[in-house]
């Protein structure tokens, strides 16, 4: 801690021991979970953020910020693939007006980047809101080692090392062999390499993964779903309108609240057990404060 700050802050606790402390006990404390649902994809994204104290809580001054979405599939928005381009539009603005140095939006595709980061429509969302839109570079990817509990290391591309604040951005979809593809799952698109070889033990991938990542905020869309025939989709007919946004911290609990709206327990998700088991996160979600608001 700088001496200046050391000093300020002294000053400041001294100021604090006159203060009633009937005071402290009027703060409200903050939710762990924050579900926003309304018709505005944007306002409800704005709506979760400030439920959990505001975007200043995670993001500072001169921040390099990361943004994660799944911009995975060749698909319109409307198919529910890929993160609502709204909901990532919203989340770059507030990092910029939070004073963040910088916010990049990026994403390793299973289909084409330069096809699905356009037909997405997160490409033009995000450059509108002042984000620089990197399509994956080869060239930076190093193998990092990751410690997990099965996944010992992997190629991850740098720009997911070298910044200061990862914000995950998932869609809440159906997946044909995880079941459901929600947060955990979501950081596959750091990776480079043949990620196919982790569908073997994929549960396990996805945890050690999210443990790796610590995300300092996960943003769920689930304004639209993608409840059958996952991870791409393509009918309007295998989407869901859910008009919900789940902000949240804790990455386990996010993934909990976003199997309810497949009608699924958590406790059914292996992922989500194994998680829980290694303290990452709460899986039951009676024992954590949710706010739930409708605008």
């Amino acid at each position: 801690m700088k001496r200046r700050n050391f000093l300020k802050n002294i000053a400041v606790g001294s100021l604090a021991l006159n203060i009633k402390p009937n005071i402290f006990a009027q703060i409200p404390s903050r939710p762990d979970l924050a579900v926003v649902t309304g018709e505005s994809p944007s306002l409800i994204t704005k709506e979760a953020i400030s439920a959990l104290g505001g975007i200043k809580r995670f993001i500072s001054k001169g921040d390099k910020v990361l943004v994660k979405p799944n911009i995975g599939w060749d698909r319109k928005p409307e198919q529910a693939a890929c993160t609502n381009p709204e909901v990532v539009k919203t989340v770059v603005e507030l990092c910029l007006e939070a004073g963040a140095k910088e916010v990049k939006v990026m994403d390793n595709p299973c289909n084409p980047a330069r096809r699905t980061y356009v037909r997405s429509g997160i490409a033009k969302a995000a450059k509108d809101a002042g984000a620089k839109v990197p399509f994956p570079n080869e060239h930076k990817l190093e193998k990092i080692p990751l410690n997990g509990e099965k996944l010992k290391e992997w190629e991850v591309y740098r720009d997911f090392i070298e910044t200061d604040k990862l914000i995950n951005m998932p869609i809440a979809k159906h997946h044909s062999l995880s079941r459901l593809t929600l947060g955990m799952k979501n950081w596959l698109g750091a990776l480079g390499g043949n990620r196919n070889a982790l569908h073997q033990g994929l549960d396990y991938a996805m945890v050690d993964l999210a443990a790796f990542f610590k995300p300092a905020l996960t943003v769920l869309d689930a304004y639209r779903i993608l409840h059958r025939n996952g991870p791409q989709g393509g009918r309007l007919s295998d989407t869901k309108l859910f008009k919900t946004v789940v902000a949240g911290v804790d990455y386990v609990a996010v993934d909990a609240m976003g199997t309810t709206f497949f009608g699924i327990k958590p406790e059914e998700m292996r992922f989500l057990q194994l998680a829980s088991e290694r303290g990452l996160g709460i899986m039951n979600l009676e024992k954590i404060k949710i706010e739930k608001r409708t605008l």
